[in-house]
């Protein structure tokens, strides 16, 4: 198995840029009230932000599939974020073949970007998540808030190609 030692970065090498770009979901963790970690799959897609000192920022949509609450505002892990914005996500990669096993954990902080307080952050933000997940043409993705998370820091293990 192709193991790699486990050391923070604060940008994103290729490998785990083409691993990100490759991958379909992750898990988000956000921290709830009592501090117990509240996990929850997501779509996502990378973006490099405006300005080469603002590095890569993660979207994650508030969409159209089902929720429990009406308002987006009311999720679970949208009042996490406004009260406690540091978050974790999780990509990871499952295989039979144990030598294929990978997975990519980002730290960062974590904001809504609301579709009229950032019309031009929120339009990049939707077309790079319809880029990456055609099912996103058909939902209403610029009337609602997105999650950004601006990456501070990297671990990695395992194969990532």
């Amino acid at each position: 198995m192709h193991h790699r030692e486990i050391v923070p970065t604060t940008i994103l090498s290729d490998e785990q840029r083409s691993f990100l770009a490759a991958a379909r979901t992750a898990t988000l963790a956000t921290i709830a009230p009592d501090g117990v970690p509240r996990l929850v799959p997501v779509c996502f897609a990378l973006v490099d932000a405006a300005g080469a000192a603002a590095g890569p920022v993660i979207y994650t949509p508030l969409d159209d599939k089902p929720k429990r609450v009406g308002d987006p505002h009311d999720l679970a892990r949208v009042r996490d974020i406004l009260a406690r914005p540091d978050v974790a996500l999780l990509v990871d990669r499952w295989s039979e073949d144990w030598s294929q096993l990978g997975w990519l954990r980002i730290l960062g902080r974590a904001s809504l970007v609301e579709p009229g307080d950032a019309p031009d952050e929120h339009a990049a933000a939707v077309a790079g998540l319809r880029a990456k997940y055609p099912q996103y043409a058909d939902h209403h993705l610029e009337d609602q808030p997105i999650i950004r998370i601006a990456v501070g820091a990297t671990r990695s293990w395992g194969s990532l190609t």
